[in-house]
């Protein structure tokens, strides 16, 4: 039996997103294209999701594994709030009404869009204002970093709608931040952590006033986008591959990681940077 290569390769699957037309959601690109900012953008409403917003982040984050531009991305939401998680009235409701093969449709569409965030290569930016709540706050949970304001108010309130505090990942990826104990009571009261307990707990890197959030958040993506961007993703898929991994498999892992970075121009350009008595610009190759 003949085997045919196929005709296309890797590189039709890679495209630019700096002119991505979003249809939920605010995205925006920096003018070097590199750092992309996503506001979730119903002010009025505190910025819920929609079963159309789950889909097409989910989506969108699985396509930026093929970015060629995209190193660093900023979440944030509009109006002095991040999000108040699923729309009551557009999802809660008619999840009232769904067989369940249809509930878990949806559980599973939720659960990818967590998936999507940890599995795409570039560092994800939570800027975290106002309220942060049930699906909002896995977004902010699912991030890679967070930085909050003080009137940051975050809540898994699952158990305040009747349903178990394991959601989207939450009783895996919330311990594993704050702590079991710490998790364990967030999840099973439904109670809003407060920005203090956030930062002294390790949910929010560092927090900032409201007005100076944004370009926190902003400034902290820009500065990871001028690092070694490909070293950087193989950095995130070990801190989240290694959650099950033992020490020596581990080990074993981070060598071979190390070795395919010891490949790259990156490698190379800090060398002869340092050599040369300057600053090295690393480019993501």
């Amino acid at each position: 039996m003949n085997s045919v290569a196929p005709e296309h390769t890797m590189k039709h699957h890679r495209r630019p997103y700096t002119d991505y037309a979003a249809r939920t959601f605010l995205w925006q690109v920096s003018a070097d294209g590199k750092v992309a900012t996503i506001t979730l953008n119903r002010p009025e409403r505190k910025n819920p999701l929609t079963f159309d917003s789950y889909a097409e982040l989910r989506d969108l984050f699985r396509g930026l594994v093929y970015a060629t531009d995209i190193k660093t991305v900023v979440i944030t939401g509009a109006g002095g709030n991040f999000c108040s998680g699923g729309d009551v009235h557009e999802i809660i409701g008619p999840l009232t009404r769904m067989s369940m093969p249809e509930l878990l449709d949806f559980t599973r569409m939720t659960g990818d869009l967590v998936k999507a965030m940890r599995a795409c290569p570039q560092p994800i930016v939570a800027a975290v204002d106002g309220v942060c709540a049930g699906a909002g706050a896995m977004m902010a949970l699912a991030s890679d970093l967070r930085l909050g304001t003080p009137a940051a108010r975050t809540a898994f309130l699952f158990t305040r709608v009747g349903l178990a505090g394991a959601d989207m990942g939450a009783c895996t990826l919330l311990p594993r931040v704050i702590g079991q104990g710490r998790a364990s009571e967030l999840l099973y009261t439904g109670r809003a952590m407060s920005a203090d307990e956030g930062a002294q707990w390790g949910f929010f890197n560092s927090l900032h006033q409201g007005a100076g959030l944004l370009e926190a958040a902003q400034s902290l993506a820009a500065q990871l986008a001028a690092g070694p961007t490909f070293a950087h993703g193989i950095t995130k898929k070990l801190l989240h591959q290694e959650w099950n991994m033992g020490v020596d498999e581990a080990i074993e892992a981070e060598a071979e990681a190390q070795a395919i970075c010891m490949q790259t121009r990156d490698f190379r350009r800090a060398y002869e940077a340092f050599v040369a008595k300057r600053k090295p610009v690393f480019e993501g190759d």
